[in-house]
């Protein structure tokens, strides 16, 4: 009897040792199961963002520009659809960024997927004074389409040496760019060159002020192996453009006229009649000697009712009232330049 209950006794305890072990299994793997489930968010929000290449082109192209950029955001200097009035928004341009299989809008500011969906201001080049880009870069849009003989020479100038970008000149977002007319163009330029403002408007210069010459007309702001970025390789051949008479040959050549004419004259403008650094006799004076010649050195004592007696060739023109041909001449007899 006692082995029977002793029996009974073990198997009860194995039953129930049974029992406690299949239910601690059901609620360990419910919790082991719910722990992937409760930790799932937190992995998910620790997970770094998704970024977007700055390589990638927007989907959209000009249509996710407008979105932002649009008449809301215009100011008085500033009208971003005004690019469709230029020649850059020329729809059958195939050569313009709005033409057939262009880029738009990114074909100047680079790939603006991620400048788009995310706001971030350093995804794309601005083009403007305040970017982040240097001016190489921001430059590079432009010296990638306009390639021609006037650009060649664009890291030999001036103006790349200084750092200066396309869009301080240029303004794209125009129907008018005011530095390709040649009556808005030296305002232009004048924002950097202050003398050569002030040079212009003095008595005697060329006729910027009339609208019938521009800065470019001497000067390749593009760059150029010349002196001061000129349009031709010397002073002389720049000013021979446009004062071809005074090219010759000639059979009696004036030393000055063939070396430079800058000797003589202020390329820009001057107080004195026809360009001149200074006033007769003073600029002749400078290269011929009085000595043998009744001219002498303008003074007080030596103009007429002067202690010298005054010099009748010190009147009005100075040497040239006699000595006119000053560029040269062709006449036999003109070997000093009087005929």
């Amino acid at each position: 009897m006692n082995i029977k209950n002793s029996a009974v006794c073990k198997l009860l305890v194995m039953v129930a040792l049974a029992v406690s072990a299949g239910a601690w299994a059901q609620t360990g793997g419910a919790a082991a199961a719910s722990a992937p489930a409760a930790s799932a968010p937190a992995q998910a929000a620790s997970a770094p963002a998704v970024q977007i290449p700055l390589t990638q082109y927007s989907t959209k192209g000009a249509d996710s520009c407008l979105e932002c950029h649009d008449a809301d955001n215009d100011t008085p200097t500033y009208v971003t659809a005004n690019i469709f009035k230029s020649r850059h928004g020329q729809r059958g341009n195939a050569k313009a960024p709005f033409g057939p299989g262009g880029l738009q809008c990114e074909a100047c500011h680079g790939p603006g997927a991620r400048h788009s969906l995310k706001g971030d201001p350093k995804a794309t080049n601005s083009l403007k004074p305040n970017s982040f880009q240097p001016v190489a870069k921001r430059n590079e849009p432009c010296l990638s389409c306009h390639q021609d003989s006037k650009r060649n020479a664009w890291h030999a100038g001036g103006h790349d040496r200084n750092e200066v970008a396309c869009i301080d000149c240029h303004k794209l977002h125009t129907d008018r760019d005011a530095v390709l007319a040649k009556s808005t163009e030296p305002e232009v330029c004048y924002a950097c060159h202050k003398q050569q403002r002030v040079d212009f408007v003095k008595a005697s210069s060329h006729p910027l002020r009339a609208g019938r010459m521009a800065c470019s007309d001497c000067h390749n702001a593009h760059g150029s192996a010349s002196p001061a970025m000129l349009v031709k390789a010397s002073v002389n051949q720049t000013c021979y453009s446009c004062h071809a008479d005074k090219r010759g040959p000639v059979l009696w050549e004036h030393a000055p006229v063939t070396e430079d004419c800058g000797l003589c004259h202020a390329t820009h403008g001057a107080n004195r009649q026809a360009l001149l650094v200074k006033t007769a006799p003073l600029l002749c004076q400078q290269c011929h000697t009085v000595a043998g010649h009744p001219a002498v050195a303008r003074t007080g004592g030596s103009l007429p009712g002067g202690s010298a007696g005054g010099s009748a060739y010190l009147l009005a023109g100075g040497c040239i009232n006699c000595h006119s041909q000053v560029h040269g001449s062709n006449h036999p007899s003109g070997a000093k330049l009087m005929r």
